[in-house]
């Protein structure tokens, strides 16, 4: 075995005799450092990943809540659009009951201007019973007895008008339109 063959400038000698170690410790010490180098570039990496997945989740988390927003600003949207709408439904249904309104009221007044005459037309005919025996105030007595009829005619009607028209009471289309509205809202927030 002392017949192994040897380099000829006597490296390996003078490598032993330096104090240096075997080649199976070096490849040992080479395949642990390696070991440690790819551990700690695969720690590197996992932080460096780690950063990037804090990065990546910090804006799909940015993306996910401006959808967010933009639903909400969406149904917000959808609302007031649904509520102007109802707003000039019931606009257009308390024109209609303000023109009854009015209606009735002019009748009213008519009345008033008629019942002021027939209060006139009753002065003048106690005067004429007065100041003439029977027939002034007879004929007097006619026209008051006219003007009563008219008073009480307008009257009647002016009241009629007003009943329909009080009280201002939702008509069966916007509370079916409301209450499809609502049912929507609510199917859409369930989504």
């Amino acid at each position: 075995m002392s017949n192994a063959i040897l380099p000829a400038d006597g490296a390996d000698r003078g490598a032993q005799a330096s104090g240096s170690e075997p080649v199976g410790e070096l490849v040992r010490r080479a395949s642990q450092q390696l070991t440690e180098l790819v551990r700690g570039e695969l720690r590197l990496a996992q932080a460096e990943m780690k950063e990037k997945g804090k990065r990546f989740g910090k804006g799909g988390g940015l993306f996910g809540g401006a959808g967010g927003f933009g639903f909400l600003t969406l149904q917000a949207q959808q609302l007031t659009e649904l509520v102007r709408g109802e707003m000039r439904l019931a606009q257009a249904e308390m024109k209609e009951k303000g023109k009854r309104y009015a209606k009735g009221g002019g009748l009213f007044g008519g009345a008033g201007l008629v019942g002021f005459l027939t209060l006139q037309a009753l002065v003048a005919t106690a005067i004429a019973a007065l100041a003439v025996p029977l027939p002034l105030w007879a004929a007097a007595l006619i026209v008051t007895a006219v003007l009563g009829v008219i008073t009480a005619v307008l009257a009647l009607t002016g009241k009629k008008e007003v009943s329909q028209a009080a009280p201002p009471a939702p008509q069966q289309q916007t509370i079916d339109s409301v209450k499809a509205d609502v049912a929507e809202i609510k199917e859409s927030a369930q989504r």
